[in-house]
């Protein structure tokens, strides 16, 4: 596997996954970190290529990398590469394609709907490059965008897989986790605000009922626009209804304990924040972003999907959360059984399934 990095991001936090899942299947799990970032657990071997990175960005030091890279490609000869990466510079996605992985066959996986966080500028480069290789999306709304974008003939979705036992155990532990009395409603994540578009989130809730009903916003998460958001709420006169915790390792006690679970942002991927909270029992208020809420969320079902950038109607959607009892335990009791697609068991056959293919065809 060929990642970014194993470390802070959802799509990093999958690769990390990923790994436990193909070592539990049986194989010989390799794993190449472009940046020396790492977090999260993983199985198998690290060939942290970011290290030499650190030591040696220049323009001979990427060379070296590259040429680090091959060799241990050609010393190990792997039956099959999942590459995590981002793919947006051009002149390196040409290189991983033509020189780094000839002769490999090679798994393709897309986090993001969005298409500069995703392939390079060059509609021409990326239908050359990858219409006959094989991909995998995390959602739907992705695999049918770029199939039809860029004439991709071998396009697969694959959903983000999600230990749901460990997540259960993780939101029983105590440790270094403060006790809230009161309560609140809950958003986790990067405090990124061109991505989660956290300012939606602060205005909704200001013109909410929430704050006068004395239920808190809590705030789970460090990021480029941590100030200004703590800013922003103080501009709108919310700082005595918004917590702000910072980055914690386990979020998943504060999910567990949360009203519901809030989720703003302007894209994504596959949003693994919605399993993970309708996991714990938890329902979701999310808008209706390109791409992945729909395809976990079944309106008034387990949770409430918004039209985008629509701060009345998500202010709407939390007070009905909080004054219509019925529709709030009905999404509640069905959160957990609406998730059971995503579990580990089931995305293992789904990749060993993928990778059979590979090498049959």
């Amino acid at each position: 596997m060929v990642t970014s990095s194993l470390a802070k991001g959802g799509a990093e936090k999958s690769s990390a996954t990923l790994t436990h899942i193909l070592h539990n299947l049986g194989y010989n799990v390799h794993v190449v970190t472009l940046l020396s970032h790492v977090e999260y657990e993983y199985s198998g071997t690290l060939f942290n290529l970011g290290e030499f990175k650190d030591k040696n960005d220049t323009f001979f030091g990427k060379i070296k990398r590259f040429r680090k890279l091959k060799q241990y490609f050609k010393e190990h000869h792997f039956d099959c590469i999942i590459d995590n990466r981002y793919r947006v510079l051009a002149y390196r996605e040409y290189i991983f394609t033509k020189y780094l992985y000839r002769h490999i066959p090679v798994v393709y996986v897309l986090h993001n709907y969005v298409q500069n966080k995703t392939f390079t500028p060059y509609k021409w480069l990326n239908v050359w490059l990858y219409k006959k290789e094989v991909f995998t999306a995390v959602s739907k709304e992705i695999s049918q965008k770029y199939k039809e974008e860029f004439q991709i003939k071998k396009m697969h979705t694959i959903y983000n897989a999600f230990p749901f036992n460990e997540i259960e155990n993780k939101a029983l532990q105590t440790d270094g986790v403060e006790i809230i009395n009161e309560k609140y409603i809950l958003f986790y994540g990067r405090i990124d605000d061109d991505h989660k578009n956290l300012r939606l989130l602060l205005k909704a809730y200001k013109r909410s009922k929430l704050p006068e009903q004395n239920i808190k916003l809590l705030m789970l998460g460090s990021g480029q626009d941590f100030d200004a958001i703590v800013q922003y709420a103080n501009t709108l006169e919310l700082l005595d209804h918004v917590l702000f915790k910072g980055f914690t390792v386990n979020p998943y006690s504060y999910v567990k304990n949360a009203l519901f679970t809030m989720l703003t942002s302007r894209h994504e991927g596959f949003p693994m924040v919605i399993p993970e909270s309708l996991s714990l029992g938890v329902p979701v208020i999310s808008v209706d972003c390109k791409s992945g809420p729909k395809e976990v969320i079944e309106n008034k079902f387990n949770g409430l999907l918004v039209t985008n950038y629509d701060k009345n109607a998500l202010a709407e959607a939390m007070n009905s959360f909080i004054f219509d009892e019925a529709l709030y335990q009905k999404c509640k009791a069905n959160a957990k059984q609406s998730i059971a697609k995503f579990a580990i068991e089931n995305i293992s056959k789904d990749w060993n399934n993928l990778i059979n293919k590979i090498h049959e065809d």
